[in-house]
């Protein structure tokens, strides 16, 4: 310090640190806190991130892809009883954004609710019929043999 800024202080250097009767004394941790940066704009890093996810575009399928499935969901439904095990992939389509994923599961078909459209697998999994790209499993070779 300057001469002068020193002189301006002489008075009060010596005196002990203030201690307040009325108020707690705080703590270090919670008088940094009141410097820390905070979220000016709230919402902002969760939208930047929805941002950045990536979806997928649904394709569409041919007449003859769409055929081919169909196929397979009547031979599925004749077998119901018989608990086949298929490997579906279906678009599931993004409820924020355009777009969403493909998704892909191997299991027992439970059963064809033909009124909702829906096809329920043994694990619980619904998967909507128009959302269906691609049907597979060995219950299927037999008619893959015949159209080949």
């Amino acid at each position: 310090m300057t001469d002068r800024k020193a002189e301006a202080y002489q008075d009060i250097i010596g005196l002990p640190h203030h201690v307040s009767q009325k108020h707690t004394h705080m703590s270090m941790t919670d008088r940094a806190a009141q410097f820390s940066p905070f979220a000016a704009l709230t919402g902002y890093d969760a939208a930047v991130k929805e941002t950045a996810r990536l979806t997928e575009q649904r394709m569409e399928l041919n007449e003859e892809e769409q055929q081919r499935i169909s196929e397979r969901l009547t031979l599925l439904k004749a077998h119901l009883s018989d608990s086949p095990v298929v490997e579906i992939t279906w678009f599931v389509p993004d409820e924020r954004k355009t777009g969403g994923e493909y998704n892909t599961v191997t299991g027992a078909v439970k059963k064809l609710d033909e009124f909702q459209r829906t096809l329920v697998m043994t694990d619980g999994t619904e998967i909507s019929v128009e959302e269906i790209v691609e049907l597979g499993g060995a219950l299927f070779h037999t008619i893959d043999d015949t159209f080949a």
